[in-house]
């Protein structure tokens, strides 16, 4: 019997995976050394140069407004948007799936209580919600985290959850629960890691859907004034009338940026669902 391939070897050997892995470790690796790799400090108020001057040799990429250089708010920018895509992937996917499992195990009136949470998060408003209590708590880098994590792990839940009743009429669970095994040992040894693969791919896709509601937030005005984020440039160039100006450099690059950023990330979750669902792995071959 021929062994199947390890799943990153398969990722890397698919286009999407391949592509996608490395535009996002170029974010990354923005991200990490930012410090290193952009020529300013974005948050010293000291460098600033000429205001709306076009990319030239100084300034890559542009200066804004304020005289800001693009090109080292976008690497600066790198890290806000990889954190609240990766914060908000790991806290959607431990409560969605956490939740899931539980109900689908345990099923009764535990079953029925999660799923009507799920139901009264799935109809809620999410973007009025979400501008209300971010005007009212603050648009911290934190409270935006929480209230993206607060309207994005019901969907998870309810995938889960029917995974996990699929999984328990298999022969193995069934022949667990005849020996007595507890009702948490099999949700740790057999029901949760049935989830994972459903897990990944959301989480995959949730960084993504997390990078474009922060960008879309902040060019609303509901960033962190503290922190550069690329929303946050596409807010203020809206403010200042970029294009009436002529400073198309201040939208393209940060649009750009989050356009990359994003796909990168989502194509690494299609690469993923090709691989981990075996009836779409089954189609390829």
């Amino acid at each position: 019997m021929r062994r199947r391939p390890s799943f990153f070897k398969e990722l890397f050997k698919s286009f999407e995976g391949s592509v996608g892995f490395s535009i996002l470790c170029v974010f990354i690796f923005c991200a990490v050394f930012a410090p290193v790799i952009a020529p300013y400090d974005p948050y010293d108020i000291t460098q600033r140069g000429r205001r709306l001057q076009s990319p030239c040799s100084a300034h890559l990429m542009g200066t804004d407004w304020y005289g800001m250089d693009i090109f080292s708010q976008i690497v600066y920018g790198a890290r806000t948007s990889l954190t609240i895509g990766a914060l908000t992937a790991l806290g959607v996917s431990t409560i969605g799936g956490f939740l899931g499992v539980v109900a689908g195990a345990y099923g009764k009136g535990v079953d029925v209580l999660i799923m009507r949470a799920v139901d009264f998060v799935m109809v809620l408003p999410g973007l009025p919600l979400m501008i209300m209590i971010l005007t009212y708590l603050g648009s911290s880098f934190w409270t935006l985290i929480f209230v993206l994590v607060a309207f994005g792990w019901a969907g998870i839940s309810r995938v889960v959850r029917a995974i996990v009743l699929s999984e328990k009429r298999r022969g193995y669970v069934e022949a667990a629960i005849c020996a007595g095994a507890s009702k948490w040992y099999i949700i740790k040894k057999h029901l949760l890691p049935a989830s994972y693969p459903i897990l990944v791919v959301n989480a995959a896709f949730s960084a993504a859907g997390a990078m474009l509601a922060e960008a879309g937030l902040s060019f609303l005005g509901f960033s962190d004034p503290r922190i550069v984020s690329w929303g946050k440039m596409l807010s203020l160039a809206r403010t200042c009338n970029a294009l009436v100006l002529g400073g198309w450099w201040w939208i393209v690059y940060p649009g750009l940026a989050i356009f990359l950023a994003s796909f990168s990330i989502m194509s690494l979750g299609v690469a993923s669902e090709k691989i981990l669902n075996p009836k779409i792995a089954g189609r390829r071959e």
